[in-house]
């Protein structure tokens, strides 16, 4: 039996409140969830009012639908102390919830300052995060880490043992063009969280569809972290067509096709 922890990201419910998120995941029989705080996109929870008021109401929703948060998504420009600040603040968070994961990405930093600025940042976070029992992770996702063989260089530039990738193969696909199920293997020795999407259309092409519904071999990435003997949060997601979200009650009926789908899968 695989051993990573089967999760069910809040994005699949973009648009429509955390309470609405988790209801959802929970209908579709996820039991572990990751949730996204990502300030003007994923606003699950909003990074600038992560006080107890907010962690507490988390938690109750949490508890009332019978689920355990196991990560949470931050992506915040990390170059920028506004981003550095928003990141701790879902870290602390996530503390709180009792997370072991904390996903961001590398954003828009571009210039040799910017590049510098982040890579300090991504280190004074991890070294909070590292004392907290919490890994960072982050995604293959815009231009520092689109895929595991490019974002080499800057996980050899931060050079911290706490930090890691969080692979997304159908970003992979998006940004690059690039083969997931043959890039991921770079990833493995440095593997701490994944985002289980699928992709449609190639590079460009925002079409992220329900597992087994797109071009990315799904069943071949699952074999791959199940021989690896990958242990951490695999976490499904779905981002539809355009970024265009349907109506909550297909959003579920969505997210239960696919979970059946992996779990057909029987890897």
């Amino acid at each position: 039996m695989s051993r990573w922890t089967q999760t069910g990201s809040s994005i699949i419910f973009l648009p429509y409140t955390l309470e609405q998120a988790l209801e959802g995941l929970a209908a579709a029989g996820f039991e572990n969830v990751e949730i996204g705080a990502v300030k003007g996109f994923l606003e699950h929870l909003d990074p600038d009012d992560l006080g107890p008021e907010a962690i507490d109401r988390c938690r109750a929703l949490l508890d009332r639908h019978g689920l355990r948060v196991v990560s949470m998504s931050g992506h915040a420009p990390l170059h920028q102390e506004i981003g550095r600040t928003r990141l701790e603040n879902v870290l602390r968070a996530g503390k709180e919830l009792g997370i072991s994961v904390l996903n961001s990405f590398t954003g828009d930093a571009e210039t040799p300052e910017e590049i510098a600025a982040f890579v300090a940042n991504v280190r004074a976070v991890a070294d909070e995060a590292q004392d907290a029992g919490i890994r960072l992770c982050l995604e293959t996702d815009s231009n520092l880490l689109p895929t595991a063989a490019i974002g080499q260089r800057i996980l050899a530039e931060i050079d911290h043992p706490n930090v890691g990738i969080n692979y997304d193969p159908g970003n992979v696909i998006y940004y690059t063009g690039a083969v997931p199920e043959e890039d991921i293997e770079l990833a493995l020795p440095h593997l701490g969280h994944v985002h289980l999407k699928d992709q449609r259309g190639g590079k460009g092409r925002t079409d992220f569809p329900p597992l087994g519904d797109g071009d990315v071999d799904i069943p071949r990435i699952l074999r791959t972290l199940d021989a690896a003997g990958y242990d951490g949060p695999v976490s499904m997601e779905i981002e539809f067509t355009d970024y265009t979200w349907p109506a909550w009650e297909v959003c579920v009926e969505e997210a239960r096709r696919s979970k059946a789908y992996w779990d057909g899968l029987g890897i």
